[in-house]
């Protein structure tokens, strides 16, 4: 093995045996994910100077589910598989993470919004139903605010308008909570590409601590049928500003998902499933 790669993987495992054990609670519980299921279509395509990996699964209304930052389309594999039973799922890995390649310039979730307007063109959607956690929430409202007319519907769990949305100090055992999927994401990464990944983390740092910067005003111009979602454990996004931006965005509906955190999509796919369901298929 690669002295360099070696010493990494040394330091991840003392990192991990110096977390402390907890009683298996959903958001203090980061499962590893097994490899994603076959797909009806998959491959990359060429959308504003990067090479973008997508996927597809099942048939029916078309669903995007967009993930959050550093990290990749297999957190949706819970999804999947219940999801694309009556609908037409798709997934994709954001500009510089997963399978999707990167210019290395400095990121911003407009970009990134007009990278997945490019995926939809390229599949030939008018309209998707949008299911977005974290950045991939953000990525909702920016396509909500700029391009209404590509959504059906905007599932926006775990996001923000601005950084000052963000918690600051986020408690030790919440922090905790997350160290085991943010650790098993940085090894694959680091396995694939340690340069690119060190320089990604760079570049989404910025971009979270500088980004997004939606007015009161352009989310109270959202007209697309839009839920706010937030794990009533959730480290990483302020409540009151979750209450703001469901009450900013007219109609919105302020969804609490219970004994979750930020990273709801695995802690409980079941519920999860069950609240997108519930909301998207509203008519």
């Amino acid at each position: 093995m690669n002295p360099r790669r070696s010493l990494v993987l040394a330091i991840v495992l003392i990192m991990l045996a110096g977390l402390p054990v907890y009683t298996l609670i959903s958001w203090r519980t980061s499962p590893v994910l097994p490899p994603m299921p076959g797909a009806l279509e998959s491959g990359i395509i060429s959308v504003n100077g990067i090479k973008m990996y997508y996927a597809i699964y099942g048939h029916g209304a078309p669903i995007l589910l967009i993930h959050g930052g550093l990290n990749n389309a297999n957190v949706w594999l819970p999804e999947i598989p219940p999801l694309a039973a009556n609908h037409e799922v798709i997934v994709a890995d954001s500009r510089g993470h997963g399978r999707s390649t990167w210019t290395h310039e400095a990121l911003s979730y407009d970009q990134m919004s007009s990278d997945y307007l490019g995926l939809l063109d390229h599949l030939k959607l008018d309209k998707v139903a949008l299911v977005g956690w974290s950045d991939g929430g953000i990525i909702g409202l920016d396509i909500a605010i700029h391009h209404p007319e590509r959504l059906t519907a905007l599932f926006a769990q775990a996001a923000n308008a601005n950084p000052d949305g963000l918690l600051r100090h986020p408690t030790h055992n919440s922090a905790i909570a997350t160290a085991g999927h943010i650790v098993w994401s940085a090894i694959k990464s680091v396995f694939t590409t340690l340069g690119g990944y060190r320089d990604l983390r760079g570049a989404v740092a910025e971009m979270w601590a500088t980004q997004p910067n939606f007015s009161e005003a352009q989310l109270a111009s959202i007209r697309v049928r839009t839920a706010i979602v937030i794990g009533d454990h959730d480290d990483v996004i302020r409540r009151d500003h979750t209450d703001y931006l469901a009450r900013t965005i007219p109609g919105a509906e302020l969804i609490i998902l219970p004994g979750v955190g930020h990273m709801a999509p695995i802690e409980d796919p079941s519920a999860y499933v069950g609240r997108v369901r519930s909301f998207v298929d509203q008519r």
